[in-house]
């Protein structure tokens, strides 16, 4: 048996990870669960974060219960100069409480804010999820403006890891610190889910998930369902743009849960995705790992991942969507397979946390670590060397 020296040994050398997550919604959230609970074997995970709207109300279930949860009070999407003064003073105070060993932020609205937080003395990354300068639903003056923050924030002491190749080439033009990690799936998760889902017999359906916003596109899925009125069309998620949906043939789900957004994706056919932007969506991979045919529009994110023809189809104008989806109707096991064996060869959580953890590990033992620290402890006194943070 491991004697008590050894375990207070190893808990001290396990190294503390900070997530500083503002976007704690859709995509981002799943992103966040799957890599922390993967980390969380390997590392002290702590996950500062805020509660959006599109926040589960159970999403404390999704965590591991080794991840310290600590929420950001003052954390906000919209820009508010007083609240964002003092979200910047309460994640300070955060990481002076957590003294961790790696720093790392999520969603735009966190890395600008803890990239001025903090000086670069701890190692510390910066992944977008979407850049707000590529937004479309912003004015020209206000993208401007995010293009120049991100410029300012880039010459900061952090390494941007971009979670697709083409938010990778963005992320060049503002910085050479940087490298991507693609984003990537739990398969064993969705699995189980998957497994105990009954499939229902259905028309041929063809279906979205997300929030019906600006970026999501609802007027053009709206166009390409009126153009396709033999077809069955679901939005599985709701949002401020739910009157763009107006065509008969579409149903509106409204905000589910995890569990019953999978059961009406399992019985359906065709994942359409017609996005003004995207990071790298992980509804997206999780339909193709689904073996459904997968149709989308013609941005970042999407086409780094989906190669016209070969695992699905790139479309940039309703002509190309309707004609898509008609191919689809035809049978198209070949791109649904090769869609699949991408999900297991490239996009899933192992070998993203993977590569996550190189990379932390990297810069760790660039910067010396704090192993010494720890053996001087240890060597002085063995039951001495956990650290207590009270949150």
């Amino acid at each position: 048996m491991m004697g008590r020296c050894e375990k207070e040994k190893s808990m001290a050398e396990k190294k503390k990870i900070l997530y500083i997550v503002e976007a704690m919604g859709g995509g981002v959230f799943t992103y966040i669960v799957d890599l922390a609970n993967e980390l969380v074997n390997e590392y002290d995970m702590y996950i500062a974060y805020a509660v959006r709207k599109q926040t589960p109300l159970n999403y404390k279930d999704y965590f591991d219960k080794r991840i310290h949860l600590i929420e950001v009070k003052n954390f906000g999407r919209a820009i508010d100069p007083v609240k964002d003064i003092a979200a910047f003073f309460e994640v300070k105070k955060i990481a002076a409480k957590v003294d961790p060993d790696v720093i790392h932020l999520h969603s735009s609205k966190a890395g600008v804010i803890g990239r001025m937080a903090f000086n670069g003395k701890i190692p510390m990354f910066y992944t977008p999820h979407g850049y707000s300068f590529l937004m479309e639903n912003y004015k020209p003056m206000k993208r401007r403006a995010f293009k120049l923050i991100e410029n300012v924030c880039a010459k900061r002491k952090c390494i941007t890891i971009s979670c697709s190749m083409g938010e990778h080439q963005e992320t060049l033009k503002l910085t050479k610190r940087a490298t991507y990690v693609n984003n990537g799936i739990n398969m064993a998760e969705l699995q189980k889910i998957i497994d105990k889902t009954e499939r229902v017999k259905h028309p041929f359906t063809v279906y979205t998930l997300g929030r019906i916003c600006y970026q999501k596109n609802p007027t053009l899925f709206n166009s390409i369902a009126k153009s396709l009125p033999d077809v069955k069309f679901i939005w599985i998620g709701d949002g401020e743009l739910r009157e763009e949906l107006k065509s008969s043939n579409i149903e509106i789900t409204g905000w589910t849960d995890r569990k019953s957004a999978i059961k009406y994706a399992v019985s359906a056919d065709v994942f359409l995705l017609p996005s003004r932007w995207e990071g790298l969506p992980i509804s997206l991979l999780e339909s193709m790992y689904m073996k459904k045919v997968c149709v989308v529009s013609n941005v970042i994110g999407n086409r780094d991942v989906i190669h016209n023809g070969e695992n699905g189809f790139v479309c940039s104008g309703i002509a190309e969507f309707v004609k898509a989806i008609k191919q689809a109707q035809g049978g198209v096991d070949r791109l649904v397979e090769k869609a699949y064996q991408d999900i297991i060869t490239m996009y899933n959580t192992k070998n993203m946390a993977k590569r996550y953890s190189e990379r932390y590990r990297k810069e760790i033992n660039r910067g010396g670590g704090g192993t010494e620290k720890y053996n001087t402890v240890i060597l002085n006194n063995c039951y001495a060397t956990t650290r207590v943070v009270a949150l």
